[in-house]
């Protein structure tokens, strides 16, 4: 008999633990601020690998090791190097930054202009809706 619907022959999975030992949640939201920044400039450098980027990550990993949601570990275990011996930021990867900061900003401020177009209109329509009464 196969047991509980598993088919006959098929492999069995055994779960492996994470390679750093478990990790709290962060219920509290104690480094969310740091997350959302991190999520942020990843989104505006499209998922390239920043230097602004990896420096926000090394700041929330401190962040998490601070509060004791992980273990305390060096950061060169954790993929980081040195700031003294880290390469430079190529100008093309700092020029591609640039641009997408500028793409962005300049989506922000469209989105921002048409808000104000959408709150000028939804005023207008209910003056001339007034007027009709």
């Amino acid at each position: 008999m196969s047991g509980f619907g598993r088919p006959p022959g098929a492999l069995t999975f055994s779960p492996t633990p994470p390679q750093r030992g478990a990790f709290p949640l962060d219920h509290d939201g104690e480094c969310k601020p740091i997350m959302t920044e991190y999520l942020a400039c990843l989104k505006r450098v499209k998922g390239t690998n920043d230097m602004a980027c990896r420096l926000i990550a090394k700041e929330y990993l401190k962040c998490r090791m601070e509060r004791q949601l992980m273990a305390e570990d060096s950061f060169e275990n954790l993929g980081f190097q040195d700031e003294k011996k880290a390469a430079p930021v190529s100008p093309v990867t700092e020029a591609r930054s640039e641009a997408a900061a500028a793409a962005s900003s300049s989506a922000s401020n469209r989105l921002e202009e048409l808000k104000r177009e959408n709150a000028r209109l939804v005023e207008e329509r209910k003056k001339q809706e007034a007027e009709k009464r």
